[in-house]
């Protein structure tokens, strides 16, 4: 192979190409907004935020829950269930136990009694059996057809269902009480009419008015939900709460 054919096949055109590479470049569409739900993937129109920073639109957090509080009753009540099924089977094997223990125990005392003279254990075949069916034994043997009656079958132990919310994104205990209102203040431009939805830039910084989009770090004030920028908590919130920090 020529050093000109190896060019063109192996040079920066086919890199640039993407060619033969796993590679690609994700376009601005695939990137969430930054106000955009965690869940729906749709601009929040209630938004709130949990302690870990995730935004959610309300509503849809709350159905969240919901679903998640009927999936915990419904697996509590199977659990119930099983619980109930559980003891029925302890008490039935008990009372096999002791079946069994007295069984046990006749056999025996009828082995004490003397037989009478000349009488041979094989002049009554009703005293004695060959057959595998014969006291208790059908219930010992195992049903190959039932999975639980197999002898490789073991009972499980059963686990209460934890009661407990977790975030969808964050995987943490998620409560109600724990989530805070968000309060996104709009661009004023008097001379755009477009949807406040279509807009590129849609909201700004409650005290400096930066544009926020998703390459500034933004944060949620607590106490009275508005959205502002890092560099506003670091430059002026900070200082203003602790006014020893240098100017």
């Amino acid at each position: 192979m020529t050093r000109h054919a190896r060019n063109c096949t192996a040079g920066a055109d086919a890199q640039a190409s993407g060619y033969g590479t796993n590679a690609q470049r994700l376009g601005k569409d695939s990137v969430k907004g930054f106000d955009c739900c965690s869940l729906s993937l749709q601009p929040c129109r209630n938004p709130v935020i949990t302690k870990d920073g995730y935004l959610f639109d309300k509503e849809v957090i709350l159905e969240y829950i919901i679903a998640k509080k009927n999936e915990y009753s419904r697996k509590m009540k199977q659990f119930e269930k099983m619980k109930k099924k559980e003891q029925e089977d302890e008490t039935l094997q008990l009372v096999g136990e002791m079946d069994k223990k007295v069984t046990s125990f006749l056999k025996d005392e009828n082995s004490i009694v003397s037989k009478p003279i000349g009488e041979s254990k094989y002049d009554s075949p009703s005293t004695s059996s060959i057959s595998n069916m014969a006291n208790g034994k059908d219930k010992e043997l195992p049903s190959f057809w039932i999975p639980s009656k197999t002898p490789s079958a073991k009972r499980m132990k059963l686990e209460k269902p934890d009661h407990t919310i977790y975030c969808p994104i964050s995987q943490k205990p998620l409560k109600v009480k724990d989530l805070v209102d968000v309060k996104f203040t709009f661009v004023k431009d008097p001379s755009d009419k477009t949807s406040i939805h279509t807009r590129e830039n849609r909201y700004m910084c409650a005290v400096t008015h930066d544009i926020l989009n998703n390459s500034v770090p933004c944060a949620v004030l607590k106490s009275t939900g508005d959205v502002v920028t890092l560099e506003c908590v670091e430059k002026i919130i900070k200082k203003r709460l602790d006014p020893s920090i240098d100017q």
